[in-house]
């Protein structure tokens, strides 16, 4: 299997985390990244509902944000992102 060692000790080598801060990091923008297309929408409308946000302004939000993924998601109306979300 392979691991991200290197990249846990350049970590913490190059900010103040220790080693398993930097592991956990690494975890974490690892999760963050391999998100699909589905699971981050449910995500994003969860926190933004969480901040009071309406529908309306969430699934703006949203489809303005999926473009700058890294993996780039295909443009999506709001009534495809409330499918996602609501089923």
């Amino acid at each position: 299997m392979f691991t991200h060692e290197d990249l846990f000790d350049h970590l913490a080598r190059t900010t103040a985390l220790g080693p398993a801060e930097a592991a956990r990091v690494v975890a974490d923008v690892l999760a963050y990244f391999s998100e699909s297309t589905d699971e981050y929408v449910r995500r994003r409308h969860g926190e933004l509902q969480a901040r009071g946000l309406t529908n309306d302004r969430i699934f703006e939000r949203i489809a303005a944000e999926l473009p700058q993924r890294r993996v780039r998601a295909p443009e999506l109306s709001a009534r495809q992102l409330r499918r996602l979300v609501y089923g």
